[in-house]
């Protein structure tokens, strides 16, 4: 199967720049994944394809404002740090620009020095490890002069760092959102529960490689970068119940989903387990957990595109693209919402 397989046209102007005033009351496609057909709702009309029994799993990790801007010690040379991965300690796996201004021993500091970092080496594809000083608490710090790591395509300044938060956000380690889950708002949460919908919550902390474009012509020459994932008792209890009482599984977003694809065993049981996943979903796959997925539109050959297309099918899905952006629906992460059922 090739990349190419997975492209389509979206016109710029579609690409949403700002978030709505209320998360809600974005639009939702929802797709038949038998059928192939389609309607068009707000998204606050999701709870009328949830019912009781049913099984909402949703990702409740927290996005680090991981972009520090400093300058290099010495130079006042301007540079740009992304945080990806905490490998221990003070020493983080980071994304640096410019890489050149960052060899071996160059030392950033950042808000006049309440933050100072050291590269002490050079990893995978220019990755940098740097170890990062400072006095008090690094979490504090980092709210204070991080920015959220929004998406290139995103140009406008975000002014609310918890507009790119899920309401449900809890355990920090991500380095971009759960976009899925950007729609719900608490009022909405509870009139799911309050229909008798479970609400399983799992973990799996976000890194830049689900986003990576895909460069090669073959899709299995892909590959994906590890990314950790949590699943709790309870989350593995009412995901379990649900699958055998006869009821559905529907994931808020594609971080859930291979969160539970990656955790069940060949039946689809799951237990309470945590560990690195590199699952990489795509039409072929047989989903051994997931019934229905929330997501929101994605970009034109990404993996995340293929990993809708495994589930209602490559044509269904362009098919359905193909009539948002004929509908003017706003696309990627501040955009509107596909229900797949």
């Amino acid at each position: 199967m090739k990349r190419q397989d997975f492209y389509y046209e979206l016109p710029e102007e579609l690409i949403a720049q700002d978030p709505l005033e209320d998360r809600s009351s974005s639009r939702l496609l929802v797709l038949d994944k038998e059928s192939g057909a389609v309607s068009h709702h707000v998204f606050k009309d999701v709870i009328d394809y949830l019912e009781s029994g049913d099984c909402l799993v949703i990702n409740d990790t927290k996005v680090l404002p991981a972009r520090l801007i400093g300058s290099k010690v010495g130079t006042d040379a301007k540079i740009e740090i992304l945080l990806l991965k905490r490998k221990e300690n003070n020493i983080w796996e980071t994304l640096v620009k410019p890489g050149k201004k960052a060899k071996v021993g160059a030392r950033v500091s950042f808000g006049d020095g309440l933050l100072t970092g050291e590269v002490i080496d050079v990893v995978e594809e220019g990755n940098r490890l740097i170890r990062f000083f400072y006095e008090g608490i690094f979490e504090e710090i980092l709210d204070r002069l991080g920015q959220m790591p929004l998406p290139p395509y995103i140009t406008h300044q975000l002014k609310d760092k918890d507009r790119y938060q899920t309401v449900y956000a809890e355990h920090t380690g991500s380095a971009a959102a759960p976009t899925a889950g950007l729609h719900f708002t608490p009022e909405l949460l509870e009139k799911i529960r309050a229909k008798g919908v479970d609400i399983a919550k799992v973990t799996l902390h976000v890194g830049l490689g689900t986003f990576r474009p895909v460069k090669v012509e073959e899709i299995t020459d892909h590959h994906m970068h590890s990314e950790f994932y949590q699943i709790g008792e309870d989350a593995a209890f009412k995901i379990n119940r649900a699958r055998e009482s006869g009821k559905r599984v529907i994931c808020v977003g594609t971080t859930s989903c291979r969160t539970v694809e990656s955790a069940a065993d060949g039946s689809g049981y799951l237990k309470a387990c945590s560990g690195w996943t590199e699952i990489f979903i795509y039409p072929g796959y047989h989903f051994k957990v997931l019934d229905g997925l929330i997501t929101n539109f994605h970009l034109p050959e990404s993996t995340l595109v293929m990993l809708v297309s495994a589930l209602a099918g490559r044509e269904h899905v362009l098919d359905a693209y193909k009539e948002a952006v004929e509908k003017k629906y706003r696309f990627f992460s501040f955009g509107d919402a596909m229900l797949v059922v």
